[in-house]
C-alpha cells in the first residue's frame, strides 16, 4: 500500500512538447558556458595582445594607452570565471527546475530568453526558442507548481 500524496509530492504530469524547446537551448548554453571557463585560464595572452592592438589602433586618436598590471590582468581573469561558473549555476538549475515542472523555472528561463536577444546571433536565436516554449499553454499549465 501507498502512502497517499501530499501537495509538495504532487507530479506535475507528462511533459508538455514544447518544453523541449526551452530546456534544449538552455542544455546548450550550459555546454557553451563550461567550454568558455575552461578557456579562461588561458585567456590571459589572448587579452593581452587585444589591448596591445587597440593601443595601436588608436595612438594617434589621444587616448592614453590601456595596459593592465599582471595583478589586474590576474583579477579579471578570476572575476571572468566567477561570472561564467555563475551563469552555468544558473542555467543548470533553470532547467532542473522547468523539468520538475516549478513556475519559478518558467520566469527565469524567460529572463534567459530575454537576455539572450541581445546575444547574436546564435543567442538570439535559442532566446526566441526559449520565449516561445516559455510561453506555450501547455508549459505554462505544466509549470504552476
Amino acid at each position: 500500500m501507498t502512502a497517499p500524496s501530499t501537495p509538495e509530492q504532487k507530479q506535475p504530469g507528462p511533459r508538455p512538447q514544447r518544453l523541449l524547446f526551452i530546456t534544449l537551448p538552455l542544455l546548450i548554453g550550459t555546454l557553451y558556458f563550461a567550454l568558455q571557463l575552461l578557456t579562461v585560464p588561458f585567456s590571459g595572452p589572448l587579452l593581452n595582445d587585444v589591448m596591445l592592438q587597440i593601443n595601436e589602433r588608436f595612438s594617434n586618436s589621444g587616448i592614453p594607452p590601456v595596459q593592465l598590471a599582471p595583478e589586474q590582468l590576474q583579477w579579471v581573469l578570476w572575476i571572468s570565471f566567477a561570472v561564467f561558473a555563475l551563469l552555468i549555476l544558473w542555467l543548470y538549475f533553470t532547467r532542473r527546475a522547468l523539468l520538475e515542472g516549478r513556475s519559478w523555472g518558467r520566469v527565469s528561463a524567460i529572463v534567459i530568453g530575454v537576455l539572450s536577444l541581445l546575444a547574436l546571433p546564435i543567442g538570439t536565436v535559442l532566446g526566441v526558442f526559449i520565449l516561445i516554449g516559455a510561453f506555450d499553454r501547455d508549459v505554462m499549465a505544466y509549470t504552476r507548481r
